[in-house]
């Protein structure tokens, strides 16, 4: 029988060592994981629908992504939202924008103004309008995951992320015939380019193609 050396018993070698290491499998782009990145209006009213019936922050959920949606705010923004933004006399919101986009004052009524009444009985003693747990802010990660979870539960046919509300806004305010720099305005891009993207979305231009 051979005769181990002194090397192989002091140092024995590491099972992770033996055995051959396996890539994980590539990651799948946007475009393989789901045909678009925006959401019609309609799949916007299904997300909140899912979103309200899960536990007791069900009308939360659905306010998030109601004004993520009405107002094109990111996943920071929504974060960073707070109760001193909102003008309820006057119906208007202060939209801080971040990634060195423009702010702006958007109307502010009618459905979103009913929901954060409804939502301000449970959080108006925070600074923050859509709160934890804990009552701090909630963070990227959680609101990743109500949109994905509502996603599933309203099971809509590709993943949803919350940047999707933003290009859902931009795509519905093109789709109405808005004009591209007050869309730009709206959404506070510093470069019209940004803007253009949705107009050439919208099937308005085409609406006399073909004539029936």
């Amino acid at each position: 029988m051979a005769q181990l050396s002194i090397e192989a018993l002091q140092f024995p070698m590491r099972a992770d060592l033996r055995k051959p290491r396996r890539n994980p499998p590539p990651r799948r782009t946007n475009a393989e994981r789901r045909s678009r990145e925006y959401l019609t209006e309609q799949e916007v009213e299904q997300l909140m629908a899912a979103a309200s019936q899960v536990g007791r922050h069900g009308h939360r959920d659905a306010t998030l992504i109601l004004l993520a949606y009405r107002h094109g705010l990111r996943v920071s923004e929504l974060i960073n939202l707070r109760w001193e933004q909102i003008d309820f006399k006057n119906g208007l919101l202060h939209v801080n924008r971040l990634k060195q986009g423009n702010p702006s004052v958007h109307p502010f009524r009618g459905t979103e103004l009913r929901a954060v009444r409804r939502l301000q009985r449970d959080y108006a003693t925070q600074p923050y309008i859509f709160c934890s747990e804990r009552n701090g802010p909630l963070s990227s990660d959680a609101i990743r995951k109500i949109i994905g979870r509502a996603g599933e539960i309203a099971r809509l046919p590709f993943p949803v992320h919350p940047h999707m509300l933003r290009h859902a806004c931009g795509y519905k305010l093109a789709q109405m015939g808005q004009d591209t720099r007050a869309i730009q305005h709206y959404l506070g891009h510093q470069n019209i380019h940004h803007t253009v993207h949705y107009t050439q979305l919208t099937s308005e231009r085409f609406k006399d193609f073909w004539k029936e």
